[in-house]
Formats: structure tokens, sequence, C-alpha cells
């Protein structure tokens, strides 16, 4: 009866977006990845997932506990659902469980796969250091401390967290057969069939306290910003019988359609960082000699306390190293413009000041990211959607609607994130907190920034210098280097000219 009532939950979810965007959505094609945004805006906006987990994005964090499963051993006795629903295969899960280790309890509600295609078995959604393996697992959970049901923290900043597990073509995997051997069951869409509960422990490997942890989003539509994401260090595997089973036996479209579409290739591609770092359990390892060591919160606190009291002096003369993002390096000093945007902005001036003056006019008397306390409270995504469309139609801008959610967002996750040590400070956010301030401190401080972010950019090319050199004989060689990121950290905020 609770699986039914929560099935009829998701489904009513489901009828609720689609009357606020729009329904079909496919990986490729007119309705593809590429067009998400057209109907479901959060798809083009900051935070998103899956990414590339690349060794320059992590950070050691002592504080992160093990994740510890609860009450995932399930009886043979009891049924779940496993279900076709179009983009994936799905199995339900019973609210016994749930995961603990986690800033809050989160209580389990699905898994489900994501696969490529027979002839190319890369279709994980994360990467590691650009390596996509054959497959990957999520285990979908959500916030049961503040919510009642994942209806209501779907949208929520804080509403989800997902467990990720990389899975890799080699050994027969008894466990993952558990769920294959029904699969034709659910061939078509929206065809489900019957399974008995079984030991969901073992889909994951058999460490779980070495993980990757970051911020992140839904990989499919409506992709709102609300998944706390556990990538598990270790894969498991699957044979490939196995995975062909998986790429070749579902089909996308309904048994009544036509024209057959076969499931597979169900994958999103990597999305843009967003100044977020990467936290990581563990400290050895291949190409983690020199990892850094997250700043703790206290620190973090401590700055931003300092940008919102206007002790700009403090800051000026002793925190800025703080305050850098991460791919500083790449924005430009001085006068240059970055050569991958199409225009420049003067300083601290937000793009909405020209695009709409009136949402414009309305974000100063509360520009600066809220109080210290607002980081911490729970954005709704679909409110938010909804009020800022209503502002856009008033002043006849409603195309504007992923360019205004973009800029509205992102310093408040940015903030948030980065009192949890999952990101760095970005510029953007900064310039925010400090629009409240008189404009001649604002402006001191923001030059005094541009000067730290030049000599950073300096020191740390003489320190890359420096280390390329190896002495041999009395003579030196040139290790070559790895190119810098050629891309702007946030590609839809404008690069700024530095007036110093």
């Amino acid at each position: 009866m609770r699986i039914l009532s929560f099935i009829a939950s998701v489904l009513l979810l489901l009828t609720s977006l689609s009357f606020l965007h729009g329904a079909e959505w496919t990986y490729s094609g007119s309705t593809g990845q590429d067009y998400w945004s057209n109907k479901y805006p959060y798809c083009a906006g900051p935070f998103q997932s899956p990414i590339d987990i690349t060794s320059d994005l992590l950070r050691f964090s002592p504080t992160l506990r093990p994740i510890e499963v609860r009450n995932y051993k399930l009886s043979s006795k009891e049924q779940l659902t496993l279900r076709n629903d179009g983009h994936s295969l799905q199995l339900s899960l019973p609210p016994t469980m749930y995961v603990s280790g986690l800033p809050n309890q989160f209580t389990a509600t699905q898994l489900h796969l994501h696969w490529a295609s027979s002839n190319w078995p890369t279709g994980s959604e994360h990467l590691v250091d650009s390596r996509q393996f054959a497959a990957e697992l999520h285990i979908v959970h959500y916030n049961s401390d503040k919510y009642p049901d994942i209806n209501t923290a779907i949208d929520k900043s804080d509403g989800l967290a997902v467990l990720g597990v990389l899975i890799k073509i080699g050994d027969f995997n008894p466990v993952y057969e558990q769920i294959l051997r029904f699969i034709n069951g659910a061939k078509y869409k929206n065809f489900e069939v019957r399974v008995p509960g079984f030991n969901i422990r073992e889909l994951l490997p058999a460490r779980l306290d070495e993980f990757y942890r970051y911020d992140g989003s839904l990989t499919t539509p409506p992709c709102f910003p609300s998944v706390l994401w556990t990538v598990f260090r270790n894969h498991v595997t699957i044979s490939h019988q196995q995975y062909l089973a998986l790429a070749t036996s579902l089909v996308a479209s309904s048994v009544q359609d036509p024209e057959v579409n076969p499931l597979n290739n169900n994958f999103r591609k990597p999305q843009p960082i967003d100044s977020r770092v990467v936290l990581v359990s563990f400290k050895e390892g291949r190409g983690l000699h020199g990892i850094l060591t997250v700043s703790p919160p206290f620190t973090r606190k401590r700055v931003v306390q300092q940008l919102l009291a206007g002790d700009l002096a403090d800051l000026a003369d002793e925190g800025l190293h703080q305050l850098l993002p991460s791919g500083s390096q790449t924005l430009q000093a001085g006068k240059k413009k970055d050569p991958m945007s199409r225009q420049s902005v003067t300083l601290a001036k937000p793009k909405q000041q020209t695009k709409n003056p009136s949402l414009w006019k309305k974000s100063q008397t509360n520009c600066y990211v809220g109080k210290l306390g607002m980081a911490e409270n729970t954005l709704c995504y679909t409110s938010l959607e909804q009020s800022i469309s209503h502002q856009l139609k008033q002043s006849h801008l409603g195309n504007e609607l992923v360019e205004t959610l973009k800029d509205t967002i992102y310093p408040e996750l940015n903030l948030k994130s980065y009192l949890d040590c999952k990101s760095d400070l970005a510029l953007s956010t900064i310039r925010r907190i400090l629009c409240r301030h008189p404009t001649d401190e604002a402006l001191e401080l923001d030059r005094s920034l541009a000067k730290a972010l030049v000599n950073h950019k300096k020191t740390s090319v003489a320190t890359k210098h420096e280390g390329s050199r190896t002495k041999q004989g009395g003579l030196s060689s040139a290790v070559p280097q790895k190119p810098l990121r050629q891309y702007h950290p946030h590609p839809w905020l404008l690069p700024m000219e530095w007036e110093d």
C-alpha cells in the first residue's frame, strides 16, 4: 500500500511539473539535452550534474563521515516494482531504507541506471579524470528530517542525496542479476514487473568510506540543483553479457507507438564546475600526493562575516587569498577581455541592470545575498521560478527566464556551498555581498581583489616555472605543463574590466 501511495505521489509530481514546463524530453534530437532548458530552465543553470571529477578539483576533508546504509537488506518476501519510465530502468525502494553519515537522515525512494550502447560501453554520467565508465547506478534519497516525501523535497536546495556507483565491465555480478533477470518484463515504456527484495547494500562497492562529495543537481529534467552527491571512489563490475542485456533489451517508446526507439545512451554530458570543489574522504592513492585540505568552516564563516559587517580593511590586508576563486588564473586582469566571451561589462555592473531595470532596482534593496543565516535557509526552486517568471511577464521580458534564474540563484548557491566547504567563493558572489556597502568602500576592496588576483596569477606562474625545471648535471629541462582551462568558470557571468 505504501509503495502504491509513493508511486501515485511521484506521478502527481510529474504531472504538475509537466503542466509547468511541458511534457516530453529525450537525450538526443530536438527534445534532447541540448534543448532541455527551453522547457526546464534550471537545466542551463548553475551547480548542474554530472561533472568530470578531475584531480585539480579535489580537496581532502577530514570531517567527512563514512556512509552508513540502514535496512538495505530486504526480505525476498518484499515486492519491489521494476519500471521502464522511458528514460531509465527504475526500481522502487521501501521507506524503511535510509542512509546516515550525512547532514540529515535521507530516506531511500528508488534506484535507476544510466548506460550507453551495445557497441560503445561508456555510459556513466560522472567521469573521473575524464575517464567514463560503462554504466552508473544512482540510489535516490530525500531529506526525511525536513520533508514528508520526495514530492516536497525534490525542488528544495537541501532536499535530495544520491549515491552514485560507477560500473565497469568485468566479472559477472550475481547481485545486479537480481534486477537484470527481470528486465524483459519492463521492455516497453511504462511497463513494470514485480521483483522480490534482495540485499541492496551489495549493489555498492565494499568500501563506503572512500567517496567524492559535491553539491549538484538532478541529471534529468527539471534539473533542480537540489542534490548532495556522493560518488564512490571504487567501482563495481558486471559482465559483458549483463551489460548487453541492459543496453539492448529496453525500448524508450510505448508498445502502441509505431516507431520503436531503443532505450540506450541515457546519460547526460558533464556540466560546468561553477567554482565548486569536490571533497574527498581519502588522501592516499594515485595522483593524490599534495592534495589540498579544505579550509575549515569557521574560517569561511569569518570571511563572509567580515564582508557583511564591512571589515574591508582587515580583508584587504589579511584575507584576500581566501576569497580567490578556483580557476582564477583564467580571469582577465587590466582591461583585457575574455576571448571566449562576446562582450564585457564594467566593474560591479550586473547584466540585469541593463537587461531588466525593474528587477535590478528591486534587487538593490537586498542585493547582498542575504544575512549569514540566509545561506543556511532552504531555496524552493519551483516557487522561485514562478515568482521570477511572473515578474518577467510584467516587464515583458519572459524570454529571459533562464538568464534571470542563473543570476538570481548562483550567488545564493555559491555562498551556501562555500560555507559548507564545497565551493570557492566566486567574485560575482563577493560583489553581491559588497553592493550593500558604500560605493567607495566596495570599490576599494574590489581594487584590492584585482591586485591580489594579479599577484596570485604571477605567483602561480612563477611557481610552475620553478617546478618545471629539473637539474641534471648543471643543466635544466622544462617539463611540459598542463594547459590552463580555456573556459570561464561561470560561462553566463560576463568577465569584468578591472579598473585600477
